[in-house]
């Protein structure tokens, strides 16, 4: 399964694409609408607008051999803990190696942008980020598929 943390997605259509060659069910997890998919791979869940809700939806499922998407690395560290493959829209991994130092950064990044020595521009999304999240994304796929296949093997 692919979790996505969707309301600010941009690489739904790439998620779409590769789960389909994959052979994986998608679910986008949302607080608004989302573009209906005749699609019976892929499911579409709006959570309430409460603050985290589409978070704690997902972080209550994502399991080993899952996968989840999103850019929010409190939802990622839960993920990760969880056992989940994690990763950003850009193609950047979470994992246990290296969830504690993004927790850190972004903490960080809060704390400069209250004090005002950080204007906390975000960079712009690109087509080497989109790039580099379809690579990932097959990546753990088939790293998904294989602990799967593992799974059904075991005793």
């Amino acid at each position: 399964m692919i979790y996505v943390d969707a309301d600010a997605c941009p690489v739904k259509p790439e998620i779409l694409k590769v789960a389909e060659r994959h052979h994986i069910e998608v679910t986008f997890v949302a607080n608004s609408g989302l573009r209906p998919s005749r699609d019976p791979m892929v499911k579409n869940i709006i959570v309430s607008g409460a603050f985290d809700a589409a978070d704690d939806w997902i972080a209550e499922r994502a399991k080993a051999g899952d996968i989840v998407v999103t850019a929010d690395v409190p939802l990622a560290s839960r993920c990760v803990a969880a056992g989940a493959q994690v990763t950003g829209p850009t193609g950047r991994v979470f994992d246990e190696t290296n969830i504690g130092m993004a927790s850190a950064m972004r903490d960080l990044g809060a704390h400069l942008r209250e004090t005002g020595e950080s204007k906390g521009y975000n960079a712009a999304f690109s087509p080497r980020d989109r790039s580099s999240f379809l690579s990932t994304l097959d990546r753990l796929c088939r790293r998904a598929k294989a602990i799967e296949a593992e799974t059904h093997d075991s005793p």
